[in-house]
């Protein structure tokens, strides 16, 4: 983004001794409890670090390449690109971005499926030339716009056409692949790579297994028809757990040094977007209004009725048409957890979540047992860093909410000793030591209004 690096730098708390980061949430509730009470998140900077040392730990073969689209905060793409990951973009606002922070044009991937002229000519200008394209329209675009990109081919995958986090599965067809790489051939464009995606809602590590066999086909095609495939691009999907990029690396690395020996001089990598962001942040939502109805034998909610069990309905001031969006993809989004634990012997009534829109799509979370709340009660969702901070929303005039960030000194450390240091690689990230409200009581904090 032209003249991010001049924009008033974001400031990180550094939490120091005991402090956790349910006491920097706490803290912001007691401030927005005496303020507006808007909806914030709070972000821990330091599962950044982690997840990344994770991922060098168990999948070394592959360079991760940062899905962008997955969480576009300016803390966590600065991060990232002082980690040394690469990214992938889907427009152009995400390509301004990462540009704005210096990641050099070779580090960056152009991934939008269906791709505007004009910003497939940003991608020209820019020195952007890695492309993926999964059709013949696609393909005459690049032609005409970009003529020396560098073309990654989307081949589609069993596992992909079951769904994926958008509700769509994009990819060429293994039969149909032939023909796009001669049709690529015959336009003047250059096939470097393949790319397949295995979408998270998939379970079984032994997609990217088969996905892994047809990619090694692709290749041999392509490399027949006289082009240098030098990239294997095994795209998303990962939940973010160490046990699953276990199970993963044991299912396609003996296929990688199989198919993809280092020998070969083929370049490997992967697409973590939700892997490193979603339990990174924390998201704390304000009870606006409430209504009661009951469930009847059936199922079915009506007025109660004096020997009915009540069902709650609470309207929250962030819905699907703000940081809740990835719930229009049919995503779930888990229940929330209250402020404090301590008060787990209120009863608990099935309950149900909604925006502030009045939409009926603005459903966040269509049931789950939570003790009767009041307005001006506070909710937080937890792993709530995936698909929530993308670029502002057309749905709604409201602001997005803040982000309040925060690292560990332990973290910090750590950062320090993997080479990040705040005055060459962080420049827009200044360090603030952080102290609780001094007139918080640990009875504020303690007592939410349904249980006083």
């Amino acid at each position: 983004m032209k003249g991010l690096a001049d924009e008033p730098n974001y400031s990180v708390a550094l939490l120091e001794g005991a402090t956790a980061l349910s006491d920097v949430v706490e803290n912001h509730i007691y401030e927005q409890t005496l303020a507006e009470k808007n909806a914030f998140f709070v972000a821990d900077l330091g599962v950044l670090m982690r997840q990344h040392v994770r991922w060098r730990t168990h999948m070394p073969q592959m360079r991760p390449f940062y899905a962008v689209q997955a969480n576009s905060s300016l803390a966590v793409i600065e991060i990232l690109a002082a980690l040394g990951t690469g990214f992938i973009c889907t427009s152009k606002y995400e390509l301004e971005l990462v540009q704005g922070y210096g990641v050099p044009s070779e580090d960056i991937i152009y991934s939008g499926v269906c791709k505007q002229l004009s910003q497939i000519k940003y991608a020209a200008k820019n020195g952007i030339d890695f492309l993926v394209c999964d059709n013949e329209a696609e393909l005459r675009k690049i032609a005409r716009c970009h003529p020396r990109a560098k073309l990654l081919l989307q081949v589609s995958t069993e596992a992909s056409s079951e769904g994926d986090e958008m509700g769509m599965s994009f990819g060429s067809k293994l039969k149909d692949c032939r023909h796009l790489l001669e049709s690529a051939k015959e336009q003047g464009l250059q096939v470097v790579g393949v790319r397949f995606h295995i979408p998270s809602s998939c379970d079984d590590p032994q997609a990217y297994s088969h996905a892994v066999s047809d990619a090694r086909c692709v290749f041999d095609m392509g490399e027949d028809i006289g082009f240098s495939m030098t990239i294997l691009d095994i795209g998303g999907g990962f939940n973010g757990s160490e046990t699953q990029l276990k199970q993963i690396n044991s299912a396609v690395r003996p296929l990688l040094d199989l198919y993809f020996p280092a020998s070969s001089g083929v370049s490997i990598m992967a697409e973590p977007g939700s892997y490193y962001v979603s339990s990174s942040f924390t998201l704390a939502v304000n009870i606006i209004a409430k209504e009661v109805g009951a469930r009847d034998l059936h199922g079915n909610l009506d007025e109660p009725s004096p020997n009915d069990e009540p069902e709650f309905l609470y309207y929250m001031n962030d819905g699907v048409y703000g940081s809740f969006t990835s719930k229009l993809a049919d995503n779930v989004i888990p229940a929330p957890a209250l402020p404090k634990s301590g008060l787990s012997e209120e009863p608990v009534f099935a309950s149900s979540l909604w925006g502030p829109s009045g939409d009926e799509l603005d459903q966040v979370v269509d049931q789950c047992l939570l003790p009767e709340l009041s307005v001006g009660d506070w909710l937080i969702f937890n792993n709530a860093g995936a698909y929530s901070l993308g670029p502002p929303s057309t749905f709604t005039d409201s602001p997005r909410p803040p982000v309040y960030y925060t690292i560990s000194t332990g973290d910090w450390f750590e950062m320090q000793d993997a080479g990040i240091t705040q005055d060459i690689s962080m420049k827009n990230f200044s360090l603030v030591p952080y102290f609780l409200h001094s007139s918080q009581s640990d009875e504020a904090l303690s007592v939410p209004a349904w249980a006083s």
